[in-house]
C-alpha cells in the first residue's frame, strides 16, 4: 500500500460541480491499495498516518505533535494511479487492486482510522469518481509511505510484535529521562540556516 500525506492549511473534494467533502487544517492523504495488501498492511497504515508527528507543539516546537494530538482533520481520498508502473512512457495499473474488491477494502481502512480516532473528524472523497482534489499545501510538507512487507508465519510476526513493543517502551523511558536533562544549557542553531524544513527534525525512528 502507497500513500502520499500532506499537511495541509485545507484541503477539499469535488465531483463536477458538487463539493463531496473538506477539511480546514490537518492532513490530506492519497491512498493507493494493491492487489497484494492485506490487513496487516491497512494497520500499519493508519497507525502511521494518525501518528506521524507533522506538526508544531503548543510552544512552536516543530515535528512535535500527530494530527491526532492537536485534535485536526483527515481527508482520505482513493488513489489507485500510486501503484502505477510505467511500461516505456505508459502506464500500467495491473498492480493495483480491483475497484470491486478495493473499494470494500478502502472502506475498512476509514472505519479503522474513525475507530481509532474522532469518526467526526475523519472525511472522504468520492470512490471510484473523477474528483478534482484542491489541496493547500501547508509548508510544503508532503510524506511518501509505503506499508512494508514482511513475513505472513504467525510465530514470526509475534516475534515482531514484541520487539516492537519493547521499542515503544525504551523509546517512552529514553524521552522521559532526556526530559529530566534538559536544565542545562543547549547550543543554539541559525534560525535561518535551514536544510528546507521548518525546526529541528527529529533523527528518532518510529515503528
Amino acid at each position: 500500500m502507497r500513500a502520499i500525506i500532506q499537511r495541509v492549511t485545507k484541503a477539499s473534494v469535488t465531483v463536477g460541480e458538487d463539493q463531496v467533502s473538506s477539511i480546514g487544517r490537518g492532513l490530506c492523504v492519497l491512498l493507493g491499495i494493491s492487489v497484494e495488501d492485506t490487513q496487516r498492511d491497512a494497520d500499519y497504515m493508519v497507525r502511521k498516518i494518525l501518528n506521524l508527528r507533522l506538526f508544531e507543539d503548543e510552544n512552536g516546537r516543530a515535528w512535535s505533535r500527530s494530527v491526532m494530538d492537536r485534535d485536526f482533520e483527515v481527508l482520505c481520498v482513493s488513489q489507485f494511479t500510486l501503484q502505477c508502473i510505467l511500461k516505456g512512457n505508459k502506464p500500467d495499473f495491473h498492480s493495483a487492486m480491483p475497484a470491486e474488491l478495493a473499494q470494500s477494502f478502502y472502506d475498512s481502512i476509514l472505519e479503522n482510522m474513525k475507530s481509532s480516532y474522532k469518526p467526526e473528524l475523519i472525511k472522504d472523497g468520492a470512490f471510484g469518481a473523477f474528483m478534482q482534489v484542491h489541496i493547500q499545501n501547508d509548508g510544503p510538507v508532503t510524506i511518501e509511505l509505503t506499508s512494508p512487507t514482511g513475513p505472513t508465519d504467525p510465530k514470526q510476526l509475534s516475534k515482531q510484535e514484541k520487539q516492537q513493543q519493547r521499542k515503544e517502551k525504551t523509546r517512552s523511558k529514553g524521552s522521559a529521562e532526556s526530559g529530566r536533562d534538559r536544565g542545562g544549557p543547549r547550543s543554539r542553531q541559525d534560525p535561518n540556516a535551514s536544510s528546507g524544513a521548518e525546526g529541528d527534525v527529529s533523527s528518532e525512528r518510529e515503528p
